[in-house]
């Protein structure tokens, strides 16, 4: 299938069934935490899966690559954003597997039916609005500030769209671990699991991966930590592993 590049964009490999990825690298490129947040995250055979802010579609593509998950959407509000990613998604010939939607994550429980996803995944903007903005209207400001949606926004619209025992996967930063335990148990979805992500063995972590259950029992399982690197350039075996070298 030919599918054509605009100005700028780039066709990227992932390493994974031979899957590939449109992206623009000034406007935003996926990192290591969509990757992580795809390895941590499970689907049963049959799952109905959405992404909130999905991107250029990064995460969606790399779950249908490792589960059986029945289908796959991803919600995005920036329509550059949401082209990629469909334009992604039929390079793969992943029509029928993956639903790309552009519309507001805020307005998520409008946009599909309550209780109607057994999984939902969200790599999420990490740094409140206030924290070094530069241009608040650019594609890698809305990524990495709440801009356009908060972490409440995205907790809230998940609690209304997964089905009762659903689960709710997230990758975060550590420094809003207590924020983010908080609005869980507000909006009754029971973190169950939780990995702390060093770049160095000796390093403190600077990513956190949560699972969530909707109307779970309280007891959350702490895995062992994640290492990236061995050294400068070096990836850890199991980096290795998560991204399918």
């Amino acid at each position: 299938m030919t599918i054509n590049l605009k100005e700028k964009e780039r066709l990227d490999e992932l390493q994974r069934n031979g899957y590939k990825i449109i992206q623009n690298p000034e406007k935003f490129c996926f990192g290591m935490d969509a990757v992580l947040l795809s390895g941590f995250a499970r689907a049963k055979e049959d799952d109905k899966v959405l992404d909130l802010g999905t991107g250029t579609g990064i995460i969606p593509i790399l779950m249908e690559a490792k589960t059986k998950a029945a289908h796959l959407t991803g919600l995005e509000i920036q329509e550059e954003s949401a082209d990629m990613a469909r334009r992604s998604v039929a390079l793969n010939h992943l029509q029928d597997k993956i639903s790309i939607v552009q519309g507001d994550l805020k307005e998520a429980g409008t946009l599909f039916d309550a209780a109607s996803f057994d999984v939902i995944t969200c790599n999420p903007p990490y740094m409140t609005s206030q924290h070094g903005l530069q241009n608040p209207e650019g594609p890698k400001a809305i990524a990495r500030h709440e801009i356009l949606c908060t972490l409440e926004d995205v907790i809230a619209q998940t609690a209304k769209l997964l089905k009762p025992g659903g689960n709710f996967f997230m990758v975060h930063r550590p420094f809003r671990l207590a924020e983010i335990m908080v609005l869980l148990h507000d909006y009754k979805l029971e973190p169950k699991r939780m990995k702390l992500v060093y770049p160095y063995v000796d390093k403190e972590p600077n990513m956190v991966l949560i699972e969530a259950n909707r109307g779970g029992k309280p007891r959350i399982t702490v895995e062992k930590p994640l290492i990236v690197y061995e050294e400068p350039g070096v990836y850890t075996q199991e980096i290795y592993d998560i991204y399918g070298y």
